[in-house]
């Protein structure tokens, strides 16, 4: 059986999101749907997965209320559901930034369409920045954008503060997963004095669904937040698996690496690994497949 997942997220004046808490819970079991909603007063951001029918019966739920009427929402297609339950939360933020001035809601840098974004990064004025965390880019990026080696998107603002200056840098580009993280971001750019502020409008998600992979310069896949780990062109599943000792994306060369345990660790968390977790991801990984053979 194959499901669709949808992605979308809003940011709107939202004062009363907990009134609405217990409604999206009950209408996501009401459709056997899982996955994740968070609510916040700065707007709402969620991905949800189960059957093309229940998945279209909830978000027309969700723009019953004017204030989402306009709801964008990506789809995709897995083969397996993607999570195991489904959770809805209230949330400071949608997106974490940590600087409660920032408001979306305010003031938000250009929206450049998918078909208008290859265009603007292939200008040589245009610095193009990826807003995503360090372990995200390293799967998939655009040819020639700056990575901030951030581990949370909290470091951002301070990437900003010590590589770039509104008086030399004129024209930036950001982007990441679903454009949520850099809508943010040009906000926040926006209230730092820069003018020329763009992002790419529905993200790579957008970007890798519309764009016909020979005009495609996206180089790898892209890291989504859920168990399929990672998307190509089209939305079609990546190559990557999870290590579940650290929540990094593994390559096949990471699984021949001697450093690679399935479940236990993989080559980016196996010299940060003590005895005692090791044997706790273990006893783990033992229980899983304990659990997998009794269903």
């Amino acid at each position: 059986m194959r499901y669709t997942v949808a992605t979308f997220y809003k940011f709107l004046p939202f004062p009363d999101c907990a009134d609405k808490k217990d409604l999206f819970l009950e209408e996501c079991h009401k459709h056997d749907l899982k996955g994740t909603i968070l609510l916040s007063q700065e707007g709402i951001n969620g991905t949800i997965a189960g059957t093309a029918d229940n998945i279209e019966a909830v978000i027309n739920y969700l723009r019953k209320d004017e204030r989402l009427a306009d709801l964008e929402v990506k789809y995709s297609i897995a083969d397996d559901l993607p999570f195991e339950r489904i959770k809805v939360r209230l949330k400071k933020e949608i997106v974490t930034l940590g600087l409660p001035e920032v408001d979306p809601n305010e003031q938000v840098g250009t929206y450049v369409t998918p078909e208008q974004w290859n265009d603007l990064i292939k200008d040589e004025e245009t610095i193009v920045i990826d807003t995503r965390n360090n372990y995200e880019v390293d799967i998939g990026t655009f040819q020639g954008a700056i990575n901030p080696q951030t581990q949370s998107f909290r470091e951002f603002p301070d990437y900003v503060q010590q590589n770039l200056d509104p008086d030399k840098h004129k024209k930036i580009a950001m982007f990441c997963t679903g454009g949520i993280r850099c809508e943010k971001a040009t906000s926040f750019l926006l209230k730092q004095g820069f003018s020329e502020v763009y992002h790419l409008k529905g993200g790579i998600l957008k970007y890798l669904e519309e764009v016909p992979e020979e005009k495609s310069l996206w180089q790898g896949e892209c890291f989504v937040f859920d168990e399929r780990v990672a998307v190509k062109h089209h939305l079609e599943i990546g190559s990557y698996e999870m290590c579940l000792g650290c929540g990094h994306p593994i390559s096949e060369t990471d699984k021949t690496s001697s450093k690679y345990e399935k479940g236990v660790s993989c080559p980016h968390c196996y010299d940060d690994l003590t005895p005692e977790k090791i044997a706790k991801q273990r006893e783990k990984q033992k229980q899983l497949l304990q659990q997998k053979t009794t269903k």
